[in-house]
């Protein structure tokens, strides 16, 4: 495949992870909001905030000009694909695609088509808009600007140390999920497609918060049976959800559905399950967050929730996470409700 010249926004990391990957083989810059962060990543080849143990490629380098960062993926007229990637959190996504909207050139309707992938995962608390909606809203009627998402089971650090992943790109347009492939695929991943953009977010989303109910499985020391079957009747709850509101079924049994879903509720990296233990032993979550832990899953539980309500589904883990998180249940309590549900068939 031909090399890509590839931006993402954002220095967190995940999207650190992604550049240095990236960097492998394609011309790849990433953008720091911190102009020194810019700095250090460029000339030092770490990211002090995020990975600090770990050593960068030195061919990824790295700016605190957004415009910049714009036109490296935007100037000249050589034949490379084009990719943007937004590397920032959910609470993020939309004000960098209102600076990405305010920042592209003027470019005919013909012009050479640009990608632009996000890789964050959840639903906005008040709205409940999904990562496509927000991008669409401040992106739209840019007809040279192809979207897309990249999710799957993956921890940043794994990836920035050279750990094999596989991921999934979806789009409704085949030629994102080839620049993708042409930006990732071949050194230490592998990047698979679909269409299913709704399916593959839903799943990005929810297994956050039956991580969280398997954390706090965990830390009342149920055990791995009753991990097990949070997994898989997580599963069955995600998926419910997901179809519900678009979903192909297929995807929940893959990496973006199934796999990171078990990346998450098992993975001591997990700030999801982390955050669920804690919880199961005895820490508020008010004392978890003023600590500076942070997790999506407790940002999208109550969204799900509501989403399951308003197209009359039976969500029982999640509404019993929203029950221990802000309901003020007892973990034991919730677990014993779960266990008292009327029998039914698989």
């Amino acid at each position: 495949m031909a090399p890509v010249r590839l931006c993402v926004l954002g220095a967190g990391s995940w999207g650190t992870a992604l550049a240095a990957l990236a960097s492998a083989r394609s011309d790849a810059l990433i953008w720091a909001r911190d102009p020194e962060l810019a700095r250090i990543i460029d000339q030092q080849h770490i990211n002090p905030r995020r990975l600090p143990d770990i050593v960068l490629p030195p061919a990824l380098r790295a700016t605190g000009d957004f415009d910049a960062a714009l036109a490296h993926v935007l100037d000249g007229s050589d034949p490379q694909e084009r990719l943007i990637v937004l590397g920032v959190p959910m609470a993020g996504l939309a004000d960098v695609c209102l600076r990405i909207a305010q920042a592209l050139p003027v470019r005919g309707p013909d012009a050479a088509p640009v990608h632009l992938l996000w890789t964050c995962k959840g639903i906005t608390p008040d709205t409940h808009e999904w990562p496509h909606q927000i991008v669409a809203e401040a992106l739209s009627g840019i007809a040279w600007l192809r979207t897309g998402v990249l999710s799957g089971p993956s921890f940043a650090r794994e990836v920035a140390q050279g750990l094999p992943v596989a991921l999934t790109v979806a789009s409704r347009d085949p030629d994102t999920g080839r620049a993708a492939q042409a930006a990732f695929h071949g050194t230490q991943a592998r990047i698979y497609g679909t269409r299913d953009v709704m399916g593959v977010e839903v799943g990005g989303a929810l297994k956050n918060v039956m991580a969280i109910a398997c954390g706090i499985s965990d830390g009342l020391r149920l055990g791995t049976n009753a991990r097990a079957a949070l997994i898989t009747r997580g599963l069955a709850e995600i998926q419910r959800l997901g179809v519900a509101l678009g979903g192909q079924a297929d995807t929940f049994v893959g990496l973006t559905g199934l796999g990171d879903l078990v990346l998450t509720a098992t993975g001591e990296l997990s700030r999801n399950r982390q955050v669920g233990v804690a919880i199961g032993q005895g820490r508020t979550l008010d004392d978890i967050l003023a600590g500076g832990m942070t997790a999506e899953g407790v940002r999208c539980a109550r969204a799900a929730q509501a989403l399951g309500r308003q197209h009359g589904l039976d969500l029982p883990i999640t509404d019993a996470v929203c029950d221990v998180l802000f309901g003020g249940v007892a973990p034991p309590r919730a677990v014993a409700a779960l266990l008292a549900r009327d029998p039914r068939d698989e």
